[in-house]
Order: structure tokens, then C-alpha cells, then sequence
């Protein structure tokens, strides 16, 4: 679907009265979305349509997920965490997941970042260059 330049606009104005100390209140995206369906203006699929990816690219960019191939120990965890929270800010939600398929190492992504320091990664890398020479 064609999003017109008037509806993108209008979801970012909607998204903005959002953020509260740069972070996202739920209740405000609650009550814009009530509102907009209420009122129907113009266009307001389009605008609840790029209003709701705004949303997803903002939970997505503060939401990391670390994979390991083994469980880690708590104060690893709480390292990674505070590191983390150091470069990307206060308010990141944490996901540690165990993926045997990494084979060692971790693999980290923080919205469209992606730190690959995994056996699997450097494998891949490996099986590329070799792939283009």
C-alpha cells in the first residue's frame, strides 16, 4: 500500500506525542490509536498502518537479544547488560538465548545492529572470502 506523504507525517506527529523522555508510553500509543479510529480522518489506515511500524522499528531498537552457545553464567549476563546499557542507553529489554548452532562465541543484535563474535560467524565469513576469490 502507497503511504501518501500527508499520512507519514501525520504518524510521525502521532509517534512523537508518544515518546515520553525518549521512551515509549504505551498508554499514549493506546489512546493516539483510539482517537485516530475514532475520528477517521483522511487516509487513517495509512497513517495507523506507518504509525504501526514506527512503533515496531522503535520496541525493535530497544530490545537486544544475545545468543549463546551455552548458557551464561549471571555475572556474564550482567555484564553484557551493563555494556550495553552504557552505548545504547537506559531501557533495554534483554533476551539471552541458548543456540548450540553458534557452535562458541555470542551473537548480539540490538535493533539492526548485529555483533557476530560466534565460531558460526567467523566460519561464515571464512566460507565467503573463499567463495569470492
Amino acid at each position: 500500500m502507497k503511504i501518501s506523504k500527508q499520512a507519514r507525517r501525520d504518524a510521525r506527529q502521532l509517534f512523537r506525542a508518544c515518546m515520553v523522555r525518549e521512551a515509549l508510553d504505551e498508554s499514549r500509543v493506546r489512546q493516539a490509536v483510539g482517537a485516530v479510529a475514532q475520528q477517521k480522518p483522511r487516509g487513517y489506515i495509512a497513517i495507523l498502518s506507518h504509525f504501526q511500524r514506527l512503533i515496531r522499528l522503535e520496541v525493535a531498537r530497544r530490545s537486544a537479544r544475545i545468543e549463546s552457545a551455552e548458557a551464561l553464567p549471571a555475572q556474564t549476563q550482567a555484564q553484557i547488560q551493563g555494556d550495553l546499557a552504557r552505548q545504547y542507553g537506559p531501557g533495554l529489554s534483554f533476551t539471552f538465548v541458548q543456540n548450540p548452532a553458534l557452535i562458541g562465541g555470542l551473537r548480539i543484535q540490538v535493533g539492526g545492529d548485529v555483533y557476530n563474535g560466534s565460531v558460526q560467524g567467523r566460519l561464515a565469513a571464512l566460507e565467503e572470502s573463499f567463495q569470492n576469490s
